[in-house]
C-alpha cells in the first residue's frame, strides 16, 4: 500500500477520469496569453507534474490534443470541452490544471509570465518577466 498522496481529478462532463499521485514539481500562476486564451480566463492556476504521477483510468480515448508549438501539447475532453492537461515535452512536465484537481491542496508557490499579465495580483509571491532561468527564461523578477 502506498503512503503517497493521490489526488482524482476530471473533465468538466466526468467523462476523463485521471489521478496525480505524490508532489507536484511547482505550482503556480501563469499569466501568458496562450494560458488565458486557453483556459478562457485572466490567469491559470498550474500544477507542473512528473509525466508517470499523472495517471489516466477512464476515458482515454475521448482526449484530444491541440499543440500551438512544439513546446505545448494541450490536452481537454472530446465529449464535454473540459480542458484537462498540457504536456511540456521540453521541461519533461505535465500542468494538470488546478481547477481539474479539485481536492488537491493547491498552494502556488511563483508567478509566470507576469510580463503579460491582465489581472495584477498583490499575494506576495515572487513574479517573474517570464519563467524562471532553470526552464529556459530570463529568471527576471518583477514587481508586484
Amino acid at each position: 500500500m502506498s503512503s503517497e498522496n493521490r489526488y482524482k481529478g476530471s473533465c468538466f462532463c466526468g467523462g476523463v477520469q485521471f489521478t496525480v499521485t505524490g508532489e507536484p514539481a511547482a505550482m503556480g500562476y501563469c499569466h501568458c496569453s496562450d494560458c488565458r486564451l486557453w483556459s478562457a480566463g485572466p490567469v491559470n492556476a498550474f500544477t507542473l507534474w512528473n509525466p508517470e504521477a499523472v495517471k489516466v483510468l477512464q476515458g482515454e480515448d475521448e482526449i484530444r490534443t491541440y499543440n500551438k508549438s512544439p513546446k505545448s501539447f494541450r490536452k481537454w475532453c472530446a465529449t464535454c470541452g473540459g480542458h484537462l492537461f498540457t504536456d511540456h515535452p521540453e521541461w519533461k512536465l505535465i500542468d494538470v490544471y488546478a481547477a481539474t484537481i479539485p481536492d488537491f491542496p493547491f498552494n502556488p508557490a511563483v508567478h509566470v509570465n507576469y510580463q503579460e499579465t491582465v489581472l495584477p495580483m498583490k499575494d506576495g509571491l515572487p513574479k517573474f518577466k517570464d519563467v524562471p532561468q532553470e526552464m529556459g527564461g530570463s529568471g527576471e523578477a518583477m514587481s508586484e
